[in-house]
C-alpha cells in the first residue's frame, strides 16, 4: 500500500479555542500570557494582534504600549495538548492513525483512506472544511512522507497535495526551516547563503556531513522518503477493528442495525481466520456534530458467532441517538482469545457451563440485567468460612479444590458475621433461643458444635464453634460462638448464614 500522510497546522490553536467560547474576541486583537522570570510574557496572539505587530515572547507591558486597546487573557498551560488530543479523537472518522505534532499540529496516516472520499483532493478538502467550520484556522498538506507534508502545510505556496516521488521538487523552493532543522543549523545555512532547500538537497552527502550536524541528513532523508519516520498514534488502533464510513448520514435505527451487521460480518470473518473469538466488543457511531455514540458488550467465552453478537448489541442499540446523523461506524474487539474450530465442535456436544447455549443465555441475561448481576463462585482452599469461596473469573474456570460435603454449609453466607443475643446453657450446648434484628427465634433442633480454627498464618484471634440450628418455624441458621466460654467474660454469638 502506498503511504500517504496529512499534516494539519493550527496557526492560532489556543486563541481559536478562546474565541469559540467568547465569540466577541473574534472582532478584537487579544493575546494570552503567562508569568516567566518575573515578567508577564505573551504565549499566543490571535491574527488581529499579530497584524498589529504583536509577537510571541513579547512582554505584555510592551504589547500594551504598542497597542493600547489590546485584550490580555491568562493562558492555560496544558491547553494545546488537550485540544490536539481531542481533535485527534475527532479525526478518527478520517483515519484510525493520528499523532500529535507539538506544539500546534497533527499528523495523520491516511494510507488507503482517501479513495473512500473520491481521491486525495476531496479527502483533504473535507478535513479542512470541517475544521474551519468548527472555528479553527488550519492549513493542511498531503504527501508521501511526514517531512514533506509538514513542510508544505507550513511553508507551501502552491497546491497542498504532493504526489509520491515529487517530494524533492516540492521542497526545493521552501526555506530550510521547512525541514524542521534546529536553530544552529539554520543559522549556519543562512551564513552560507543557502536560503532555499533546493540549494543543498542534492549536495554530496560527505560535504553536508562535514559542515553540519547529522540532523540535517536525517531530516533530508525523512522528507525524501529515504528513511522511515516513526509516528506514535494518540489512540493506537486495536488489532481487531473494522470501520464503515457512510455515504450519507445515518438517521434511523434500521440504518444503525445494517451498519452493525456489516461490521460484525467483517470482524467475525477476521477473527475466524486468526483462530480467535472476541470477549468484549465496542460499537461506535461518529455523529456529524462531532459527538460519539457507543455501546459495548461482553461474552462469557470467546466467540465469533455473528447472530449471537448481534442479539447482544440489539438490546442496547436503542440508546444510540443519531441526532443530525452518523457518518462513521466502527467495531473493535479490545479483548480476544484463542478459539479453534475443534473447540467449537467439542462445545456442541458438551453440557453444563461449557455448553455454548448456556453461555449465550448468560450473555443475554447480563446484557439485560447489567454487568455484575450474575455471579459464579468456586471453592477456595481456606478453612475460615468467609475465605473459603471466591468469584470465578471465567464461566469455564475449573475449581482448584472440591466443595466440602462432609459438613453442612449454608446456601447463603453473610459476607461478615452479625452479632446476635443468645440464651445458651454452658459450656458447649447450643442456644435455647436467639434474637436477630429484633425478632426472637426459639430453637427446636440443633447440631454441633463444629470447631473452626483461625488461620494463624493470616491473622490472629479466637476460634469459632459453629451450630446448625432450626427454629420453631422450620427456618435453619448457621450460628457460632467466638472463643471459649468463661464465667468472667461470656462469649459473643454471631449469625453467619442461612440454610435453604
Amino acid at each position: 500500500m502506498t503511504q500517504r500522510f496529512v499534516s494539519l497546522w493550527f496557526r492560532h490553536l489556543r486563541t481559536d479555542w478562546f474565541t469559540l467560547r467568547r465569540p466577541a474576541l473574534g472582532r478584537i486583537p487579544f493575546v494570552l500570557t503567562t508569568p516567566e522570570h518575573g515578567r508577564i510574557v505573551i504565549t499566543a496572539a490571535n491574527a488581529l494582534a499579530k497584524a498589529r505587530g504583536i509577537t510571541i515572547g513579547m512582554p505584555a507591558a510592551d504589547a500594551r504600549a504598542v497597542l493600547p486597546g489590546l485584550e490580555v487573557l491568562d493562558d492555560i498551560p496544558d491547553l494545546p495538548a488537550r485540544l490536539l488530543t481531542a481533535i485527534a479523537g475527532w479525526s478518527i472518522r478520517f483515519t484510525p492513525l493520528a499523532a500529535i505534532d507539538q506544539p500546534d499540529g497533527l499528523m495523520l496516516d491516511v494510507s488507503g483512506c482517501t479513495h473512500l472520499w473520491g481521491g486525495d483532493y476531496d479527502y483533504l478538502k473535507d478535513i479542512v472544511t470541517r475544521l474551519k467550520a468548527k472555528g479553527y484556522d488550519v492549513r493542511a498538506a498531503m504527501a508521501g512522507t511526514i517531512g514533506t507534508a509538514w513542510a508544505v502545510a507550513r511553508y507551501g505556496k502552491t497546491v497542498p497535495i504532493i504526489g509520491n516521488g515529487e517530494e524533492a521538487a516540492a521542497l526545493s523552493s521552501l526555506p530550510p526551516a521547512a525541514l524542521r532543522l534546529d536553530r544552529p543549523t539554520l543559522d549556519r545555512l543562512q551564513k552560507l547563503g543557502l536560503y532555499q532547500a533546493g540549494q543543498f538537497l542534492h549536495m554530496p552527502r560527505a560535504s553536508l556531513r562535514r559542515r553540519f550536524s547529522p540532523d540535517l541528513l536525517v531530516r533530508i532523508d525523512q522528507a525524501l522518503g529515504r528513511m522511515e519516520e516513526p509516528m506514535t498514534a494518540v489512540y493506537p488502533p486495536e488489532a481487531f477493528l473494522e470501520r464503515l464510513p457512510c455515504l450519507e448520514p445515518i438517521l434511523t435505527l434500521t440504518g444503525i442495525q445494517i451498519g452493525l451487521q456489516r461490521l460484525l460480518d467483517m470482524l467475525c470473518h477476521h477473527l475466524q481466520q486468526e483462530g480467535k473469538g472476541l470477549r468484549t466488543a465496542i460499537f461506535k457511531g461518529y455523529r456529524v456534530d462531532g459527538k460519539i455514540e457507543q455501546v459495548d458488550i461482553g461474552t462469557n467465552r470467546p466467540t465469533h458467532n455473528t447472530t449471537h453478537l448481534f442479539r447482544l448489541f440489539e438490546e442496547k442499540l436503542g440508546s444510540i441517538e443519531p441526532d443530525l446523523g452518523i457518518e462513521l461506524f466502527t467495531l473493535e474487539a479490545p479483548k480476544v482469545e484463542g478459539l479453534s474450530p475443534l473447540q467449537e465442535s467439542l462445545w456442541e456436544n458438551t453440557s453444563a457451563l461449557e455448553n455454548p447455549t448456556v453461555s449465550e443465555l448468560l450473555d443475554r441475561l447480563t446484557g439485560k440485567l447489567g454487568a455484575g448481576t450474575i455471579h459464579r463462585y468456586l471453592p477456595d482452599e481456606h478453612h475460615w468460612p468467609e475465605r473459603s469461596i471466591r468469584h470465578a473469573t471465567e464461566i469455564t474456570e475449573m475449581p482448584a479444590t472440591s466443595w466440602p460435603t462432609n459438613r453442612p454449609r449454608p446456601a447463603q453466607l453473610l459476607s461478615r458475621p452479625e452479632p446476635i443475643e443468645v440464651a445458651a446453657p454452658i459450656p458447649d450446648y447450643p442456644p435455647l433461643h436467639f434474637r436477630y434484628k429484633g425478632l426472637l427465634h426459639k430453637i427446636a433442633k440443633a447440631d454441633g458444635p463444629e470447631r473452626i480454627e483461625r488461620e494463624w498464618w493470616l491473622d490472629q484471634g479466637p476460634h469459632r464453634d459453629y451450630y446448625c440450628v432450626e427454629d420453631d418455624e422450620g427456618q435453619r441458621y448457621w450460628l457460632f460462638r467466638s472463643g471459649h466460654y468463661t464465667a468472667e467474660k461470656p462469649p459473643q454469638w454471631y449469625i453467619h448464614g442461612f440454610f435453604a
